[in-house]
């Protein structure tokens, strides 16, 4: 049964079911083995030694990158950190949409512990939403990336940088759930799935709304960046303010910093970075640290009150000047 299930869900998603062994399609696709192999590993897939693995989906895709290497559009080195961006991107995607989905089906059909393999009309009326799914979320896709792209280099123009150049200036910030550890030993899976869901969708929502960027989130900690301290400050005052709403979320404390960035496959490095995150270990609950160059910065904002605390000694760093930022008066 969960073999026949497995064939389906080949069928709708890739088109048909695996034909080609690694041999094949890359003698059919024309690619160097070298290259098809590293694309692949690229993608977050093992070897699949001798087995039919692959699709006619497979082949076309590597035709594609044959073409645009043929027509000097893409280099080898090029391609795999291509295939590495979309293997990383869309394994997260399909991980999230797999959960979502999957909860809502649950939900519809009342299948809480309920067997599937003995009930075959629910199961194929599961697998006709997923086929009729697959289309309109292939569209949805390739406009949010599009959507995505633009806003990317949009973001380089106004800040008068190449394309491919990776450094910069910002502002970064963390934001931390204090105690999430401890809350994480006494909540059942389901709630505190439902807890870290919530916090990093209204903390993605506002950060946007404030301007900045969301580069990741790891459960309790949204790690994100801003043009400049001004947004990066609304951005740690807005998500305090949302949090603060709901009585379920725990205490939060933010690190906000601001200097050289280092831009490279979707996320950012670099001392400012380390910066940001040392300050958010000093920050108490429910206030936000920064560096004296965001201070700097943020002097004559009005709106903003920064506190001066006393300084720190941190290793590696030498002795910091720090600030504790409010909204209020000048």
């Amino acid at each position: 049964m969960a073999r026949d299930v497995a064939r389906d869900l080949d069928d709708i998603f890739l088109g048909s079911a695996a034909k080609y062994t690694s041999e094949q399609i890359i003698c059919e696709s024309g690619v160097p083995e070298e290259l098809a192999r590293a694309m692949w590993r690229a993608l977050g897939f093992p070897d699949s030694g001798g087995e039919a693995a692959f699709t006619d989906a497979d082949l076309e895709a590597l035709r594609t990158v044959h073409a645009l290497m043929a027509d000097g559009l893409l280099d080898e080195e090029t391609a795999v950190v291509i295939a590495r961006s979309l293997g990383q991107t869309t394994s997260r995607l399909a991980e999230w949409q797999t959960d979502a989905l999957g909860r809502f089906y649950v939900h519809r059909e009342g299948l809480v512990g309920r067997d599937l393999a003995s009930e075959p009309e629910v199961l194929a009326r599961v697998l006709a939403r997923t086929e009729a799914l697959v289309g309109p979320l292939q569209q949805l896709l390739a406009y949010a990336w599009r959507r995505q792209l633009t806003a990317v280099m949009d973001r380089t123009l106004a800040q008068g940088e190449a394309a491919a150049e990776p450094a910069g200036a910002g502002t970064v910030g963390f934001a931390d759930l204090v105690g999430f550890t401890h809350l994480s030993r006494h909540l059942e899976n389901a709630d505190l799935a439902a807890l870290v869901e919530r916090f990093e969708s209204v903390s993605a929502d506002v950060v946007t709304a404030a301007g900045a960027m969301l580069v990741k989130t790891v459960g309790d900690e949204v790690f994100f960046v801003a043009p400049d301290a001004s947004t990066g400050a609304e951005a740690a005052m807005r998500l305090h303010e949302a949090h603060a709403a709901d009585p379920d979320v725990p205490q939060m404390r933010i690190g906000l910093a601001t200097g050289p960035l280092l831009r490279r496959m979707g996320d950012v490095f670099g001392s400012t970075v380390n910066l940001a995150s040392r300050l958010t270990a000093l920050a108490h609950p429910d206030t936000t640290v920064v560096d004296a160059a965001t201070a700097a910065a943020l002097a004559d904002q009005p709106g903003i009150r920064l506190r001066q605390m006393a300084p720190r000694r941190l290793r590696g760093i030498g002795v910091m000047r720090m600030f504790q930022l409010e909204r209020g008066g000048a």
